[in-house]
Parts: C-alpha cells; structure tokens; sequence
C-alpha cells in the first residue's frame, strides 16, 4: 500500500530554462523561441518548461530545448535558480537555469514554441517572465568561464582562438 502524504506548505511549480549561446564564426548569439500559448503568446523567452516527476533537471532542459527548437545539446551549465513568487502569472513556479554554448545551426519551433530563433546578444527582442535576468546572468557566467577557458557547457570542438573571440564578444555587446 503507497503511503500518500500530506503538507502544510503549497508545493511550487518546476520548471526549467536553457540559454543556447551559439557562434556562427563571426558573431555571438543566443537562441529564442516564440511563445505559442499564453501566459505571454507572441513574445519571445528561452526553451523551457515544466519538469517531469521522475525527471532530472538537467534532462528536462535538453528535453524542453529538443521539444521546442530540434537541437540536441549533451552539455549544459547550471545557472542557478530564479524563485521570484510573481515570476510566473499562472502560479508559483521556481526555474532551474542552464546554459550552454554551440555552433549555430538549423533550429524550428516545436511543441509549443511557434517558432524559434537565433538573435545576436546585441539586439535581443524584449523577453518574457524573468528571461531578460536570467540572459544577463548567463552571459557573465559564460563570460567568465570563457575567460578561464573551463566549463562543462564548453564542447571540445571550439579552437582557443574561437574561444578568445566569443569571449570578447561577451565583453563588447
């Protein structure tokens, strides 16, 4: 017999978020999805959503990210999570942050992501929930790893060169 539980305390929402950084040779840019269903139909936020019951978390970042833009990552970095209590109109959602860094490539809006979208870091369209914190947290992260030359969201195919360029691009958008 499954003993069921019961709490004081409303258990939050978990969702997950993942900031796609890619390089495409010459400029930096970060990968986007249109939101296709509300809360904020029609505006533009990372990959994301709910997490699974028996899903970890960095599993359901590259599952929501693979639902919703086609792109496979094996690599992501933690970022943190992002708790604000009014972050999500629809309830009290909690979101773990990843990022990771790629070539750019083919992506197409899936799931529920009407399309999804590759913009240079220097001219991002206004973002949804609490995203646009959550880039400039992921971009100093990123930046500093890069600058340390370190990093699990790091692939081993980016030449030190490479690497050099992306970080300046960190620093100069």
């Amino acid at each position: 017999m499954q003993e069921s539980f019961t709490y004081k305390y409303p258990h939050p929402a978990v969702t997950t978020d993942c900031v796609v950084f890619g390089f495409d040779g010459v400029r930096l840019n970060v990968l986007l999805i249109e939101r296709g269903n509300e809360p904020f139909k029609g505006s533009w936020a990372f990959p994301g959503g709910f997490l699974n019951i028996d899903e970890d978390a960095p599993d359901g970042a590259r599952r929501e990210l693979l639902e919703e833009t086609g792109l496979t990552v094996t690599n992501v970095e933690q970022l943190g999570a992002f708790a604000t209590p009014d972050r999500d109109p629809r309830e009290r959602v909690i979101s773990i942050a990843y990022f990771t860094l790629v070539r750019t490539g083919e992506v197409a809006g899936g799931d529920d992501a009407a399309q999804a979208r590759w913009f240079p870091i220097n001219k991002l369209p206004e973002l949804a929930f609490d995203h646009q914190q959550i880039f400039e947290q992921a971009l100093e992260r990123m930046s500093h790893f890069l600058k340390l030359k370190t990093g699990n969201f790091l692939s081993s195919d980016f030449t030190y060169e490479e690497i050099d360029m992306i970080y300046y691009a960190t620093l100069t958008r």
